[in-house]
Order: C-alpha cells, then structure tokens, then sequence
C-alpha cells in the first residue's frame, strides 16, 4: 500500500514532465517566429524602391484586370433589371459591386503609395511642395506639370490648384533651397505621377459603375444624398455592410482632405466635412447652418444604409420619409423666432380682502408710527441749507430740524393718543401719601410719563367714604356678619 509521501512523489513526477511539454513547445513556437521574421526581413531587403514596380504591384494583379474588365462591359451593357427578385446576396451584380468597392479602398491605398514615392523622389527638387499641396492627385498633377523647372513663373498651374495656393507655391519656389533632378530621377517621378492618375481614373470609373447601380443596391441612402454621394461614401467605406456599421460622427468625414489654408482666413473654410457637401441638401442650405446641416445629414444616411442592408425598405419609402424629416428641421431652423406678446394686466380683484384692525393693531400702529421728530429730518425747505453732524453738509442731515431761528434742535413734544390714556390712568391714583393730615404730605406726585407733577392730595378724599374702603377702614363702620347658608 502506497503512502502518503509515494504519492506526493508521484505529482511532482508528473508536474516536471508536464513542464518539461510546455518549455518544448514554447522553445518551437519562438523557432517559428523567428523564421517569419527572417522571412519577412528578407522580403523587405529585397524591395528595391528606386524602382517603381517593385512598389506599386496593384495594376499588374489579375485581380485589378479582371474587376476592371467587368466594369467596362457592365458600363456598356447598362444597368439589367432581371435580377430583381433575386437575394440580394445571391445576386452576381451585387458581388461585382461588393469586389468593386474593395478594389476602390485598393486603389485608394496604392494612390498614397505612389504618392509617397513621389514626394521621396521629388523632395531633392521642392522640399516645400508637400506642405503646401496635401492631396496625392492634386500632387502627383502640379509636380508632372513642373518637372525640372525652376523659374515657376513660367509654369502655368491655373485649373489645378486655387490661386491663393498657386500664388504661395509660386512665392515658395522663388526661395526654394532644391536643385534640380537628375534624368533618371525625373523620369521615374514623371511615371509614378502618371501610373497614380491612371489608377484614380480606374477608380473613378469604378465609382461610376457603383453609382449607376445604387437606385439597386442602397435606393434609400441614394435618395437621401444622391448616388454620385452614395457610391462614394460606399466606396470610401468599403461596402455597404461596413458602412452601416459605422458611427454617423465618422460617415460624416468620409472623404473629408485636409486643407491648406496658407495663413488666408478661416471664416468661408468648411472643416470636418467629407462627401457630404457635395449633396444638394447641403449646397442649398444657408451658410450659417451647413454644419448642422451636415451632422443631420451624417445621421440620416446612416439610418438609410442600416435600412439598405438588411434590404428592409427595397423601394426606397423610408428614405423619402427621411429626406422630408431633413427638408423639415431645417426650415424650422430658418423660421424667425415668435414675437414676443405684450403681457396683459391682471384681472383687478373687486372683493374687500382682509385686514387686521381693532385695539392691538392700532397700538402697534401708534407705537412704530413715524415720530414729528423724523417728519422734520426727512424734510427740507427750499432755498435754506441744512444742518449735519458734521458740518459743512457732511454726515447725517437734519433736514428742517433746528430752523426756528435759535440754531438749536427744537423738538416739538406731540402727545400721542397712548401716552395721554397711560397720563390719565396714572392720575387716577394717588402717588402722594396716603390722605390723613400729616406734616409730611406734599403736593408732588412722581409720574413716569410727566416725571415732577404737582397735584392737589385732599382732590380725591371725597373718595374715601366710598367704595370699599368705607367698608373695611371707615371710622364708623362696623363688622360684617355672614350667614351660613
């Protein structure tokens, strides 16, 4: 029977073997990938790219002739409405189409290859020429009519370039630090430039073919931005499929370039915008809003080529609800905004509201009321400065405080109703002795209200028999029996 260490041995055993597997094939899989990368290596020494074949192989592909082959004869047979009732996948025009807009992104590629083959060679000759002209065509164009000139006065760039930019170009050569090419160099760059405007004929035949067929193949994204529009964003895209795929923020800078504006202003420059401008929507809508304009337009037929490629709509109804969604916002956007209504007044509430009033409302009123002594200060007479605190008109004002003639504060003293009620309840008692005839009564009495008053002590003794205090302190008064009940 084994024990519990025979079997601890056993497990490591078969851990190291296991190890030992995993280390091998590791050892193989570096082996391998070293050997791709030699390969590789050796493939990228073996490029030669002095020579222009070696870097441009799309034109001699079997691939390119055949598509192109294709192209040419469904452009002269005509558009064939046969396979109408047919799956869209299934459809062989659809495939041509499909391979035609990879063929489109190819030679898109290759365009940018042969244009940076150019700007190696035709560097020596006008270093400057590839920060002013960003566009290959527009490059491979402008450096084929060049050549080896210097003098570009002499060289006549009307047609393909704006004038702001021939006139800076023209500017830039006079103060070039290039030296003219050899002949071999030349030459080579001459080629490269016509190979690159053959292949952007090529692809602008193939655009044609896409475009003669988008009523077809995307008839709701054709009716919202045109099929010149369509074929182009399918194009750019690389296919139907992918461009459904793709974020309307990014649709929107399908074909945009990138623009030299040369120091000149940006205020008519339209940035960030790609194909899209070029559709009708776009074009007649004002300045101002082209570029909400175009971020409506970016969405819409992103909407469209999601419908055109599950083939939801093949008559094209959703795309002209779509394109009447556009028509609409953008009229709503030109609308002036409403004019703004003069508010009415209220309707006059013709019931008596409620208000407090009685005896405590008329004493807080009398108690808070504005003294004669503030009534003066808050007035001033006409034609006679007034005093201050501090003279000379500074400080605090006394407005017609003072102006009786003696130059001192002369407060006229005003009873109110509350202190005369509180004056006449205070003299109904006596605030003197007590009434017996003594040496020590006198005829002042203290009041709070009046301070020192002199009052008459014997004016109320005729009081004393009366009343209770004739019952309890009277001289001849007796005591009260009280029956039990």
């Amino acid at each position: 029977m084994a024990t519990l260490a025979d079997s601890f041995l056993a497990d490591l055993d078969e851990l190291s073997d296991n190890e030992a597997d995993v280390l091998e094939e590791a050892n193989d899989d570096v082996a391998n990938m070293e050997e791709d990368i030699d390969g590789d290596l050796a493939d990228i020494e073996n490029l030669n790219y002095d020579d222009l074949d070696s870097v441009s192989k799309l034109q001699k592909s079997q691939r390119y002739i055949d598509l192109m082959q294709k192209v040419e004869e469904a452009l002269e047979k005509g558009s064939d409405m046969s396979n109408q009732g047919m799956v869209l996948e299934d459809d062989p025009e659809y495939q041509l189409i499909v391979d035609c807009n990879g063929l489109s992104v190819d030679i898109e590629n290759e365009i940018i290859i042969i244009h940076n083959f150019i700007r190696d060679k035709y560097r020596l000759k006008f270093p400057e020429l590839e920060s002013l002209v960003h566009h290959p065509i527009d490059y491979a164009r402008v450096v084929k009519k060049i050549g080896n000139e210097m003098d570009l006065t002499l060289v006549d760039l009307e047609g393909l370039l704006p004038s702001a930019i021939i006139m800076v170009v023209s500017v830039t050569a006079s103060t070039t630090s290039g030296k003219p090419l050899p002949e071999d160099d030349l030459q080579k760059t001459i080629d490269a430039c016509d190979r690159a405007l053959t292949l952007d004929a090529a692809k602008k035949k193939v655009l044609d073919f896409v475009e003669s067929r988008m009523g077809y193949i995307a008839p709701n994204l054709s009716t919202i931005v045109g099929s010149a529009v369509a074929a182009k964003l399918m194009g750019t895209a690389g296919g139907l499929s992918a461009l459904a795929k793709m974020p309307a923020c990014n649709v929107q800078l399908l074909g945009a370039k990138k623009k030299t504006l040369a120091g000149f202003s940006t205020a008519t420059s339209q940035f960030r915008v790609g194909y899209i401008e070029q559709t009708e929507i776009f074009q007649t809508t004002p300045p101002a809003l082209r570029s909400r304009a175009c971020r409506l337009l970016a969405s819409k037929a992103t909407l469209a080529a999601r419908i055109d490629s599950t083939r939801g709509d093949p008559s094209g109804n959703a795309g002209k609800t779509l394109k009447e969604e556009i028509h609409k916002k953008i009229e709503k956007w030109q609308e002036p905004p409403p004019a703004k209504q003069p508010k009415p007044l209220p309707v006059p509430d013709s019931e008596p509201k409620k208000k407090r009033g009685g005896r405590r409302l008329r004493k807080m009123k009398e108690r808070y009321a504005i003294t004669d002594m503030r009534k003066l200060a808050n007035r001033m007479q006409f034609g006679v400065p007034e005093e201050s605190s501090l003279g000379d008109g500074l400080g605090e004002g006394y407005g017609m405080l003072g102006q009786a003639g003696s130059g001192k504060l002369r407060v006229s003293v005003g009873q109110s109703k509350l202190a005369a009620k509180v004056a006449k309840k205070f003299k109904e008692k006596s605030y003197g002795s007590s009434g017996a005839t003594s040496g020590l009564t006198s005829s002042l009495a203290f009041t709070p209200v009046q301070g020192i008053e002199l009052t008459n002590p014997q004016a109320h003794a005729h009081q004393l028999g009366s009343g209770t205090q004739s019952t309890y302190f009277s001289e001849t008064g007796t005591f009260s029996k009280i029956k039990r009940t």
